[in-house]
C-alpha cells in the first residue's frame, strides 16, 4: 500500500488565516507551469516586430484621438444635472452618468451600468443619502450632509429631473 508523504489537506483561506482576504475576489493565480512559460517564450515576437506594432498603434491612437477631440462631449450639455457636495462628499449626476467622490476615492458609472438610483433622507439630522445600485445586485451609498433640511426637497427634484432625462428603465418582457 503506497502512502503519501506529507499533509493531504488543502491549505485554509479567510480572514482569519490571511488578513488581505475579501471574500468574492479570487486566490493569486499560483505559477505557471515550465512548459506553459516555454511556449510563450517561443510566441513572443521579436524586438523588431513589438517596434512596428507601437509605431501602427501610435499613429491610430493620435488619428482616433483626434477625431474623438473634435466629438469630446466633456463640454456640459444642455440637459439637467445635478451636484450636491459636502467637506468630504460629492455626488454628480449628468450626460454622462453618475459620479460619487469620498474624500480621494472616486467611482463612475454610465447610464447603461446603473440599475436604480435610491435617496433616503435620515429622521433626525441633515444627512441625505444617494444610493446607486447596478444590475448584478451592488449597491454603493453616499452621504452628503446638506447645510439644512429644506435643500433635501431641492435635491431630490433636482435628481429626478436628471433621471428622468437620461436614466431609461429596462422594459420588463
Amino acid at each position: 500500500m503506497e502512502q503519501r508523504i506529507g499533509s493531504s489537506s488543502q491549505p485554509l483561506e479567510g480572514a482569519g488565516f490571511d488578513p488581505a482576504f475579501i471574500p468574492g475576489l479570487t486566490s493569486p493565480a499560483s505559477e505557471e507551469p515550465e512548459k506553459a512559460k516555454r511556449e510563450e517564450a517561443e510566441e513572443a515576437p521579436s524586438a523588431d516586430e513589438v517596434v512596428a506594432e507601437e509605431v501602427v498603434a501610435d499613429e491610430a491612437s493620435g488619428e482616433a484621438s483626434d477625431e474623438a477631440s473634435g466629438e469630446a462631449s466633456d463640454e456640459p450639455s444642455d440637459g439637467p444635472v445635478f451636484e450636491a457636495s459636502d467637506r468630504r462628499a460629492k455626488i454628480v449626476a449628468d450626460h454622462k452618468g453618475v459620479r460619487l467622490t469620498l474624500d480621494d476615492q472616486e467611482c463612475e458609472f454610465r447610464w447603461d451600468e446603473i440599475g436604480a438610483v435610491e435617496t433616503e433622507t435620515a429622521r433626525f439630522g441633515k444627512r441625505y443619502t444617494v444610493t446607486v445600485h447596478t444590475p448584478d445586485r451592488r449597491w454603493f451609498p453616499i452621504e452628503i450632509e446638506a447645510t439644512a433640511r429644506s435643500t433635501f426637497k431641492e435635491w431630490d427634484e433636482q435628481l429626478d429631473a436628471v433621471l428622468d432625462a437620461y436614466f431609461e428603465e429596462g422594459d420588463a418582457d
